[in-house]
Formats: C-alpha cells, sequence, structure tokens
C-alpha cells in the first residue's frame, strides 16, 4: 500500500507561498464550481471581470491600474497591517546599528584596522578605509539577510516591525533586499553616516502616502506594524 499522503491533504507548500502576502479581497482562492463569484458559470456579457466585463483601467496586478487609474483596488496597502510608526523605525535602526557595530569593532581591531589609533600620548582619530569596508559588508550582509528571510532585522523584530513589498505585501527577494540595504548602508559606511542616517531614515516621517525612507522607494518596500 502506498504511504504517499492523499492530493490535497497538506504537505510542504510551494517555496514562493508567503504567508505575510496580503489579501485585498479577504478571499485568496476562487469559489468552486465555476468562474462566476458565487458559482457556476460565468455571467453573461463576456470579458473576464467579475461581473461581465473586465474592470478598466490597465492592467494592474489586480486587474487594474496598480496605484489608481481606474483599477481596484486603487491602495496597494489594501489588506496590509498598517503603517509603522517612524518613531520606532528609528530606534530599531539605532538598535541594529550598535549591534552590528560592535562586531564591526571587534573585527576592526582584530585586523588592526580601527578607526581610533592610539600611541602613548597620541591619540590619531582618521578615517579608515578597511574599517569602511568591513562596516559595509556587516551591515548589508545583516540586512539583506534578515531582511529576505523574516522581513525583519533584529531591531524590528524586537519593536514589531516588518518590511513588505508595497505591490503584494510579501517579504522581499533577496534583490529586493540587496538594493535596500545598499541605498542605506554605503553612503553610512563610507561617506556620511550619521548625516545620511538622518536623512535616509528621517524621510519616513514627511512622506505621503507610504511613509517610505529612501531606500523603501528604491526597493518598492514599506515597513508595518506587526502588532
Amino acid at each position: 500500500m502506498s504511504s504517499e499522503p492523499p492530493p490535497g491533504s497538506g504537505g510542504q507548500q510551494p517555496p514562493d507561498d508567503d504567508p505575510l502576502r496580503k489579501n485585498p479581497y479577504d478571499n485568496p482562492s476562487p469559489p468552486p464550481g465555476g468562474g462566476g463569484p458565487y458559482g457556476g458559470a460565468p455571467p453573461p456579457g463576456g470579458g473576464g471581470g467579475p461581473y461581465g466585463a473586465p474592470p478598466p483601467g490597465g492592467s494592474g496586478p489586480y486587474g487594474g491600474a496598480p496605484y489608481g487609474g481606474g483599477g481596484y483596488p486603487s491602495d496597494p496597502l489594501a489588506g496590509m497591517p498598517p503603517l509603522a510608526d517612524s518613531g520606532r523605525r528609528i530606534l530599531a535602526r539605532i538598535i541594529d546599528m550598535i549591534l552590528v557595530g560592535i562586531v564591526v569593532w571587534l573585527l576592526s581591531w582584530a585586523f588592526n584596522v580601527q578607526e581610533y589609533q592610539v600611541d602613548g600620548d597620541d591619540i590619531a582619530v582618521g578615517k579608515s578605509f578597511g574599517q569602511s569596508v568591513i562596516a559595509a559588508v556587516l551591515y548589508i550582509g545583516y540586512d539583506t539577510y534578515m531582511t529576505t528571510k523574516t522581513g525583519q532585522t533584529l531591531g524590528k523584530k524586537w519593536l514589531g516591525l516588518r518590511v513588505a513589498n508595497l505591490d503584494n505585501g510579501a517579504t522581499p527577494s533577496v534583490q529586493t533586499s540587496l538594493v535596500r540595504a545598499l541605498v542605506l548602508w554605503i553612503p553610512f559606511a563610507f561617506c556620511c553616516a550619521c548625516v545620511w542616517t538622518i536623512i535616509a531614515g528621517g524621510w519616513s516621517f514627511f512622506d505621503r502616502p507610504y511613509k517610505q525612507g529612501l531606500h523603501d522607494k528604491a526597493a518598492k518596500t514599506v515597513v508595518v506594524s506587526t502588532r
């Protein structure tokens, strides 16, 4: 007798089935019995829309224009948790900066590329390219890996935040997470750490309607609250 489970009895979900993906209609699958919205054959009149003719507005991800223009839903945030408070986002970023910064300092000291050199009574302060490289690699790697895995760095997880794709609410892909991390951390590591952090992160305080930082705009992501 075969030990394989019967079809439809469970099993592993496909890799791209993200449980966090938004559902703007609260109806993730069509009802059984045909193509009509209430079962049976689709209503007369032709077209691909649920009530006959297709909805106007183009070919957005749900049948209409992606961000308005006559399609539906017009709001890409439909079905998502609420957008995160910018203050909590900044606090989560500071937590991540401290956590990764400790590792950066330890590695910089181990490879003797630390920014602050102390020689007796002489204290030399200078920008170390080696330390900048270590910082860039660690911050980008950490942010990309954690965001791709769950949408949450440790700071975001502890404060109840998550990064999501703007168009579908799913956890960002490796490519999206990498773009987001590069925009955020390359200037931080090599150029203007404090100034860039304030500009990129602080942008979300004034951005409307999605409260995006500059790194979110580059990656087409938003940060939502999980609690």
